[in-house]
């Protein structure tokens, strides 16, 4: 990979977010708004739950790197980037079944394409710093208002720090029929990546992104510290899907929130496959009559993995229903953790949530949590939870394998099997590289 065009000495001061804001050309106001989360994320530690962080150096990586001058059409992207793009199979993707394709190479935004006719109906589809520049009223009225600064250490960070990600923006009643999709990849070591994706479904609106990560494998740890604030409005509806690679050195901290406004429909799909350690709790705050969410997650934790990954849903609002459907595999000396907040405020009465937890476990030195959280403030509500814990039926392996299959060819197929109800809900080709990736992490070919 040839060197970048522009890349930012490691370490993080004020003087680092002034050069940061100053190459992207930002407005005064963004300047501000950085520094003043900096200060923010200075008064702030390193949380004491979860994965183990004490490895993670701040001061150890780059916080800004750009790949190129500008944008690239298809036929300016290097070789090696090409070749990336055709191991994720995204010409194809784009040609046959997607409105719209973005990737994101470390700190920039490198390729990003619509379909005409959405252009036509008002879409907007662009990388986050050009919403800045050029949708500034409507940038300002939705970002970080879901995911203030203050929220949490990795939050701050990115406020601080953040380049490119996705804005997408649906009119109402324009219903998207095919996938926007987005790429992440990481392909330096010691290099942070700090993307902001904020998507905004009007009223009667629905779309379904797509985001896909990776990362080759280095010595030395890499960030990857997302925000995602999504606002769907009343009656529209919106399916937000990661398949998540990151390589084994990539510490994965997400903070993911959506507003769910009256008869309102949003739907977090997550499967978390990479990754050192992942924490990621993506939530709904239902906050209008009849809003539902929904969050379908599937995790994988080989040895040396801990994948703490889970859902929040806040019903503020009467009659709102929500779904949690957590699984997870450990393997090896991996470990996975359920970490789920289910809370039912004054006004949530006549209000429903289901939450069921279930955990694969491989072998004995594999290790599944689960740690749930249930507030309720009102009366009249319905609260279901469940959770199991199994290993493989030897009984099972042995029919699989009585039937021509080898222990691991067996293995995996019982896992496919566990992971089901997840993967039918991703489109085809999204479920099965999943199911390929977690069938490569069953015969110890990845990471």
């Amino acid at each position: 990979m040839t060197d970048p065009a522009y890349q930012l000495p490691r370490g993080l001061n004020r003087d680092v977010i002034r050069k940061i804001s100053k190459h992207k050309k930002e407005p005064d106001w963004m300047l501000e708004f950085r520094l003043n989360a900096y200060k923010i994320f200075q008064s702030k530690h390193k949380p004491n739950w979860g994965v183990d962080l004490s490895r993670l150096d701040f001061n150890d990586l780059s916080y800004y790197s750009v790949a190129f001058g500008k944008k690239a059409t298809w036929s300016e992207i290097p070789k090696e980037i090409k070749l990336v793009y055709e191991k994720l199979g995204i010409p194809e993707a784009e040609q046959k079944f997607l409105a719209g394709v973005s990737t994101q190479l470390e700190s920039q935004v490198i390729y990003e394409s619509l379909k005409f006719d959405l252009e036509r109906q008002g879409v907007i589809f662009t990388d986050t710093d050009t919403a800045v520049q050029k949708y500034p009223g409507l940038f300002r009225k939705y970002f970080a208002k879901l995911v203030p600064p203050t929220d949490n250490l990795f939050a701050a960070l990115n406020s601080a720090v953040w380049s490119g990600g996705s804005f997408v923006y649906v009119p109402k009643g324009v219903q998207i029929k095919r996938p926007l999709q987005a790429y992440f990849l990481i392909n330096l070591a010691r290099i942070g990546q700090f993307e902001i994706t904020l998507i905004i479904v009007e009223e009667g609106g629905m779309a379904h992104y797509l985001e896909g990560c990776t990362a080759p494998i280095y010595r030395r740890d890499s960030l990857h510290a997302a925000v995602v604030e999504v606002f769907v409005h009343n009656r529209a509806r919106l399916r937000y899907t990661t398949v998540q690679n990151w390589s084994k050195n990539v510490y994965n901290l997400t903070t993911k929130r959506a507003r769910v406004e009256e008869e309102a429909v949003m739907e977090w799909v997550d499967g978390n496959i990479g990754s050192l350690a992942t924490m990621k709790y993506p939530a709904c705050l239902l906050v209008g009559k009849r809003a539902h969410g929904e969050t379908l997650s599937v995790s994988f934790a080989d040895s040396g993995q801990h994948q703490d990954t889970g859902a929040k849903m806040v019903h503020l609002a009467k009659k709102t229903t929500s779904r949690i459907i957590a699984k997870s595999v450990s393997k090896g000396t991996g470990r996975s953790s359920y970490r789920g907040l289910v809370k039912f405020g004054p006004q949530a009465a006549g209000s429903s949530a289901f939450v069921s937890c279930d955990a694969l476990i491989l072998n004995e030195t594999a290790r599944s949590d689960t740690y749930p959280i249930m507030k309720v403030s009102t009366k009249r509500i319905t609260l279901k939870h469940e959770a199991t814990v199994e290993k493989l039926e030897e009984k099972k392996l042995l029919y699989l394998m009585s039937r021509g299959l080898n222990r691991s060819q067996a293995e995996g197929l019982l896992v496919s099997g566990f992971i089901s109800p997840v993967l039918k809900e991703i489109p085809l080709e999204y479920a099965s590289e999943l199911n390929r990736l977690i069938n490569l992490k069953m015969e110890g070919s990845v990471g």
